[in-house]
């Protein structure tokens, strides 16, 4: 367990005062309305990756900032945290861009293969066309949950750019494994199965969509066997996600995909938000803060559930925390 950087700053609103209530309350409270212009960027392999931009134009936002938002398992440029921050940074004149993993843009994507905790290639892929169309300015990333562990692995790898002026990760699944063994035991188990209902549905659905449109890919998917009988997210990592995007199995794709390998080498000004009470997330899942880059500064809470972080006073606490890093 680390001993991170404690800040008691955080205070749960009382009647969301442990970690269940706080990540569900997160979920299903009704999202900010805000409005977006998708872009859709042409990858390489023939495949596409969706972005929703904020109507503001990125060549008038303040100090030439664009904020780009990496979304969690089973989300999209919808989810409920990304629109309370976009909206926070529209008050604030600052452009913002929430980059959709393949197949979670409300369209199918091309391919067979779709995206997991570690396709960092997708996130480097997008800000090379990003960085490209803008040159002269700033990006602040921020990930969410299996967003945030893309994002710190890809800037493990990267080390650092000249674009990129800061990093934040909120509830980070520092390690794969054991989070995945974390949703099988006790009342986590309720995340697990709901998000294996939602990735095998999902699986099943690209599946037929395929079928018409891309036989040769929907073979691909048929070879990994009959999905009706997984039951826990290691199940659908072992058969379907290591297998097609070529890992050897389970364990093979938790050890090469976990951020907590790639702290040591991020170059870029980081902020990880953390919780102890985090359901999805054990605290061995946590690292040490001597595995910690120079650059990388931990926030580790004592309450705050898994991206909840939800408080009366401010009311929009983790908004906020990102904002005052962004500007500090």
């Amino acid at each position: 367990m680390t001993t991170g950087t404690i800040d008691n700053k955080f205070i749960p609103s009382w009647w969301l005062p442990e970690g269940h209530s706080q990540t569900l309350w997160r979920k299903f409270t009704p999202a900010k309305k805000v409005a977006h212009r998708r872009q859709r960027i042409e990858l390489e392999d023939s495949d596409y990756i969706d972005l929703d931009w904020t109507l503001l134009d990125p060549k008038e936002s303040k100090d030439k900032t664009i904020v780009f938002f990496l979304h969690g398992l089973c989300g999209c440029s919808r989810s409920s945290y990304i629109l309370a921050m976009q909206s926070l940074l529209n008050d604030q004149g600052i452009a913002s861009v929430a980059m959709n993993f393949r197949g979670c843009s409300g369209e199918m994507n091309r391919l067979a293969r779709a995206y997991h905790s570690g396709v960092s290639e997708d996130v480097n892929e997008v800000f090379a066309k990003l960085s490209s169309e803008y040159p002269q300015h700033n990006f602040v990333f921020v990930g969410y949950s299996l967003g945030a562990n893309v994002l710190l692995k890809w800037l493990g790898e990267i080390e650092s750019h000249s674009n990129i002026r800061k990093a934040v990760a909120v509830s980070t699944p520092f390690s794969l494994e054991y989070c995945s063994q974390a949703m099988l035991q006790g009342v986590s188990r309720v995340y697990g199965q709901y998000f294996v209902r939602h990735l095998v549905k999902d699986f099943q659905n690209k599946q037929q969509h395929l079928h018409s449109s891309n036989p040769e890919q929907a073979e691909r998917i048929a070879q990994l066997g009959d999905t009706r009988g997984i039951s826990s997210i290691w199940e659908f990592d072992d058969q379907i996600t290591a297998p097609l995007h070529g890992f050897e199995g389970a364990e093979d794709y938790y050890r090469r995909c976990s951020s907590s390998a790639f702290l040591g080498s991020i170059a870029v000004d980081t902020l990880l938000i953390q919780s102890k009470n985090d359901p999805m997330i054990p605290p061995k899942a946590i690292p040490d803060s001597t595995m910690l880059s120079p650059t990388v500064q931990m926030q580790l809470t004592e309450k705050g559930g898994h991206v909840g972080f939800v408080s009366s006073n401010p009311d929009n606490w983790l908004e906020q925390r990102i904002l005052n890093f962004m500007q500090a």
